[in-house]
């Protein structure tokens, strides 16, 4: 059976009718806080139950105790912590019970009820999210920008955000009729921030060959330097899953989330979201959510193991290579052969093939996710 949503309920915190009106018409009238993308792409989350069972931004109970324990106060497991902070003027100017508008690109998205202002400590939330305070890892460095308090409690979306990829969007509450209609019972999800190669395609038909349907759910949004464009990375997929996989086998939708590259917290969050989308099993990378060498080589599997209760079935496929003697890719599970034969397929050098324009083997990538990556002039984020 599709997974039931993370605390049991599928969250829905989206005003309509009259309500919305009224509330777009007050939002001028209250005090504003101007979100960043990733900001906005969070409230969305929340608002359509990807977060469930979150209904807003953390209160300090549950920061605190996602912080220490990896769990809501309410013993739900939940790693990376949903904050909005704001500065000495916000904490100035607005009291407790307030109502607040969330706006983006000068429109109010959304109204936030405004239960706790709080002050956090970013080194000690670098430490326990990202496992070190080196300002060189992408989301220590962020977390450092931030403003100096946050503010808790539950919000309402009102305007829905511009979505430039909207028809490879579905919200949960779509995907779990998709997998009904489907006749899916058991779904494998895949997380990923990158086009596909020969070793991504392995663990997903790896998996798919004792699930019922798998769900590839790209992240779009805000990535470090280096990392693939939203768009290259949708249409290479769509040329994979066009030219490799059985019609109806794949379930496709982009996520608008943003990458904190936190390692094992994060993995665990990436399952807990795509259960909240119906899926019943989730694939963890080896380095899944890894940035560097901040990240131990199986930490992020092995971080499983405190959730005996997390209610998505993590699914650990070794990372997959191609052996010459082989004929084709395997892992060392199912290949007996020496190092000699083993081709292994580094990001890296994809990446430094593709710089310089150069069509990647066919043991690497699949000529026709070649041909569409390469047809871009430049494919990576700066």
């Amino acid at each position: 059976m599709v997974s039931r949503p993370h605390g049991g309920r599928l969250v829905e915190r989206l005003a309509s009718g009259r309500a919305r009106e009224r509330l777009l018409k007050e939002a001028g009238e209250m005090p504003r806080v101007d979100l960043s993308e990733g900001l906005a792409a969070d409230v969305a989350n929340v608002a359509h139950g990807v977060y469930s069972p979150l209904e807003g931004f953390l209160t300090e109970e549950d920061f605190r105790s996602v912080l220490e324990n990896m769990r809501l106060s309410n013993d739900l497991p939940w790693t990376i912590p949903i904050v909005l902070d704001v500065g000495e003027e916000f904490k100035r100017d607005v009291r407790e019970g307030d109502e607040v508008a969330l706006f983006y690109k000068d429109r109010p998205i959304a109204i936030l009820y405004v239960e706790e202002i709080y002050s956090w400590n970013k080194e000690e939330y670098a430490k326990k999210i990202f496992k070190t305070t080196d300002p060189g890892h992408p989301g220590v460095k962020k977390t450092y920008q931030r403003k100096d308090f946050l503010v808790g409690g539950p919000l309402i979306q009102i305007e829905e955000l511009p979505e430039p990829f909207e028809r490879y969007r579905l919200w949960p509450k779509e995907t779990r009729v998709l997998f009904k209609e489907r006749g899916w019972k058991r779904i494998a999800a895949f997380q990923t921030r990158n086009v596909p190669h020969r070793g991504h395609e392995y663990v997903q038909k790896a998996a798919l060959t004792f699930t019922d349907g798998l769900f590839i759910n790209p992240l779009v949004g805000w990535k470090k330097p280096g990392d693939f464009k939203d768009e290259v990375i949708i249409k290479a997929y769509e040329a994979l899953i066009k030219h490799y996989y059985p019609k109806e086998s794949v379930a496709f939708s982009v996520l608008r989330m943003e990458m904190r590259y936190a390692g094992p917290r994060e993995a665990v969050h990436h399952a807990i979201v795509r259960k909240n989308f119906g899926a019943t099993h989730f694939i963890v990378g080896r380095d899944h959510a890894g940035v560097g060498s901040y990240y131990g080589p199986y930490e992020a599997w092995d971080i499983f193991k405190e959730f005996p209760d997390l209610g998505i079935t993590p699914l650990f496929v070794r990372e997959a290579f191609y052996c010459k003697k082989c004929g084709g890719m395997v892992n060392e599970k199912i290949c007996p052969h020496p190092e000699e034969y083993r081709i292994r397929i580094s990001g890296t050098k994809l990446r430094k093939m593709i710089t310089e324009g150069i069509k990647p083997p066919e043991y690497m990538m699949r000529p026709e996710v070649a041909e569409v990556v390469l047809s871009y002039e430049d494919p990576f984020v700066h």
